[in-house]
C-alpha cells in the first residue's frame, strides 16, 4: 500500500511537473513570437550583392505583394546594376523617371571610376547621392527596418550592386484632398481654409499663420503595425513644460495595433474617460490652431485625418467659437451667453416641465394650468414616459438627419419634425405642450453641437430625477453636476479654471469677450508667458 500511494504521488508530481514546464515553454514561446513582431526587420542585413537584397525584400519581407515595382537598370558608360524599389501609386512618376532614372543611366561613372571619385574620398552611394539624383531629400541608410517604413510611406529604395547600404529618395505622389472650408466649421466671417488628411500640409498651414522660429514640430510614430505619423505642435516659450512632458509621456503608454484618427489617440490619453464631457479640443480649422497655440496649449496632428487635438481644454471653451474673434466683441459676448443660456434649456427643460406638471402644479398659472390639461385630455401616457419618448423620437430623427445624404438628410428631418409631431398631436398620442418642450429642447441643444453626448446623457439624467423627486432632483443633480465640472483636470489644470477664477488673467476671455486691446494676458497655469502684447513686456518684469 505504501509502494502504491508514493507511486500516485510520483505521478501527480510529475503531471505538476510536466505542466509547469508546458506552461513555462508556452511563455517563452508567447515572448519570442512578441520580440519577432517588434523587432521582425531587425534580423535583416543588407548584403553587397544587389541580387540577394532584392530577393531579401522580394521574397521574404515583402513577398505577394504585387503593388512593389522592381526597376533594374544600368549605367551606359559602366557595368553599374542599380535597382529602385517602389510602391505604385503612392510615388510621383516624373519625378522617378526624370530625377532618379534618367541622371543614373546618363551619367558617365566611367570616368568618375577613372578619377577615383574625387581622390577616394567618397563611395559610389555618396556620390550618387550627392552629384547625380535630383530629388530634395536623399538619405544613405543600411537599416533594413528603416527602409521598409520610408518604402511603405511612398519614398523610393534606391540599391547599387556592390554596396551594403541604399539610398532613401523621397518620391512621395499620393492624392490628397484639396484644402476647402470644414463642413462642420462653417463660418461667415474669417478663413476658409480647412485641414486634410497630409500631415505635412497640414503643417504648413499652422506654419503660415505663425510665422516664428519659436514654433516646434515634434514627430513621433504610433501603432505597433501601422507605425502612424503624429506630430506635437507648439511654441516655445509660451507652452507649458510640464503640460509637454505629461502629453509625451502618455503618448508613450499607448499601445495599440494601429492608429488610424485622432479620436482613438485622444480616447487613449483623455484624463477622465467616463465623463461625457470633453478634456481634449478638436478642430479643422487651421486659424483656430495657430491661435491655440499662442495662448500656451498644445496642438497634436495625426497623418491621415483632418482633425486637431488641442490641449488642455477648458470647460468654457465649448461656448467660445472662433467666429468670436473675428465679429465685434459686443456681438460676440451675446453670442456666447446665448449659447450658456442654450446649453441651461437643453438640459433642463424637460425635467422642469415634467417635475412642475407632475408634483408642483401650484407653480403654474392657472390659465397655463388649464391650457395643459386641456391638451393632455386623452393622451395615454405619464408625463415622463411622453417625454421620455419624444426625446428619443428627436434624437432618432436627428441622426437620421446627419447620416443620410444632404439632399435625403433635409426631407427626412423635416418631415420627422412636421408631419410626424402634428399627426401625433391630432392622434393624441403626446400633448401638444410637449412637442412645443422638445421642440425648444432640441433647437437649444444644436448651438452648441460639440456638447452632443453630455447633452443627451444630461437630459436623461435631469429628466429621470425630475420624474422621481420632482423640482429638488433637478436641484441635486445640478449640485452633483457642478461638483463633477469642479473635480475634472486636463493634464493638471483645472476644468473649470476660468469660471471659478476670477483673476485677470482668466477672466479677459471668458462669457465675455474683451476687445482685442484688453486681451492682454494669456491664461494662467497653461502658458508660461502670461503676457501677449508685445508693449507690455515691462509690466511682465
Amino acid at each position: 500500500m505504501k509502494k502504491l500511494l508514493e507511486k500516485i504521488k510520483n505521478n501527480k508530481k510529475g503531471k505538476k511537473n510536466k505542466q509547469d514546464d508546458n506552461n513555462k515553454e508556452k511563455k517563452q514561446i508567447n515572448n519570442k513570437d512578441s520580440k519577432t513582431l517588434k523587432n521582425v526587420l531587425e534580423q535583416y542585413n543588407l548584403n553587397k550583392s544587389l541580387q540577394k537584397n532584392i530577393d531579401l525584400f522580394q521574397k521574404d519581407i515583402l513577398k505577394d505583394d504585387g503593388t512593389i515595382i522592381y526597376r533594374k537598370f544600368k549605367n551606359r558608360n559602366s557595368s553599374t546594376e542599380f535597382c529602385l524599389i517602389f510602391i505604385d501609386g503612392m510615388v510621383k512618376s516624373e519625378t522617378i523617371n526624370k530625377s532618379i532614372i534618367y541622371p543614373i543611366t546618363t551619367y558617365n561613372l566611367n570616368q568618375n571610376n577613372k578619377q577615383g571619385l574625387n581622390g577616394g574620398t567618397e563611395d559610389l552611394v555618396q556620390h550618387i547621392s550627392d552629384e547625380v539624383i535630383m530629388v530634395d531629400d536623399v538619405k544613405i541608410v543600411n537599416s533594413v527596418d528603416e527602409l521598409i517604413h520610408n518604402l511603405l510611406y511612398g519614398d523610393s529604395i534606391l540599391f547599387i550592386d556592390g554596396y551594403d547600404k541604399a539610398l532613401i529618395i523621397n518620391t512621395k505622389g499620393w492624392d490628397t484632398r484639396s484644402i476647402e472650408e470644414p463642413s462642420s466649421e462653417t463660418i461667415v466671417k474669417g478663413p476658409r481654409e480647412g485641414f486634410n488628411e497630409s500631415i505635412i500640409k497640414n503643417l504648413s498651414l499652422i506654419r503660415r499663420k505663425i510665422n516664428s522660429p519659436d514654433l516646434k514640430f515634434k514627430f513621433r510614430e504610433l501603432g505597433v503595425r501601422s507605425r502612424t505619423k503624429i506630430c506635437i505642435a507648439y511654441v516655445e516659450g509660451i507652452a507649458n513644460d510640464k503640460i509637454l512632458r505629461e502629453l509625451e509621456k502618455r503618448l508613450d503608454d499607448i499601445n495599440i495595433d494601429g492608429i488610424f484618427s485622432t479620436a482613438a489617440i485622444q480616447e487613449c490619453i483623455n484624463d477622465a474617460p467616463l465623463s461625457p464631457f470633453r478634456t481634449i479640443g478638436n478642430t479643422e480649422r487651421p486659424d483656430v490652431v495657430a491661435s491655440k497655440l499662442l495662448q500656451g496649449r498644445i496642438a497634436l496632428l495625426c497623418d491621415g485625418t483632418p482633425v486637431v487635438l488641442t490641449l488642455p481644454f477648458l470647460f468654457i471653451e465649448y461656448f467660445q467659437v472662433n467666429e468670436d474673434y473675428y465679429d465685434q466683441f459686443i456681438f460676440a459676448s451675446m453670442n456666447r451667453v446665448i449659447r450658456i443660456i442654450g446649453f441651461i434649456i437643453t438640459i433642463i427643460t424637460p425635467g422642469i416641465y415634467v417635475a412642475i406638471t407632475t408634483f408642483h402644479k401650484e407653480l403654474i398659472p392657472t390659465e397655463l394650468a388649464l391650457s395643459i390639461y386641456l391638451a393632455r385630455e386623452g393622451v395615454p401616457l405619464p408625463t415622463v414616459i411622453e417625454s421620455i419618448v419624444m426625446l428619443i423620437t428627436f434624437e432618432i430623427i436627428r441622426e437620421a438627419g446627419t447620416r443620410l445624404p444632404k439632399h435625403v438628410g433635409g426631407a427626412v428631418s423635416i418631415v420627422g419634425a412636421l408631419v410626424l409631431g402634428d399627426a401625433a398631436v391630432n392622434a393624441k398620442f403626446v400633448s401638444a405642450p410637449m412637442v412645443i418642450v422638445v421642440g425648444v429642447t432640441g433647437i437649444s441643444g444644436l448651438i452648441i453641437y460639440e456638447m452632443k453626448a453630455a447633452i443627451i446623457s444630461l437630459r436623461f439624467i435631469f429628466l429621470i430625477a425630475a420624474s422621481l423627486f420632482g423640482i429638488y432632483g433637478v436641484i441635486f443633480v445640478g449640485m452633483g453636476l457642478s461638483i463633477h465640472l469642479m473635480s475634472i483636470k486636463s493634464f493638471g489644470i483645472p476644468y473649470m479654471l476660468k469660471i471659478a477664477n476670477m483673476e485677470k488673467y482668466t477672466i479677459v476671455d471668458t462669457t465675455i469677450r474683451m476687445p482685442w486691446w484688453l486681451l492682454k494676458y494669456r491664461t494662467k497655469f497653461i502658458s508660461k508667458d502670461f503676457i501677449r502684447m508685445k508693449n507690455n513686456i515691462k509690466e511682465k518684469e
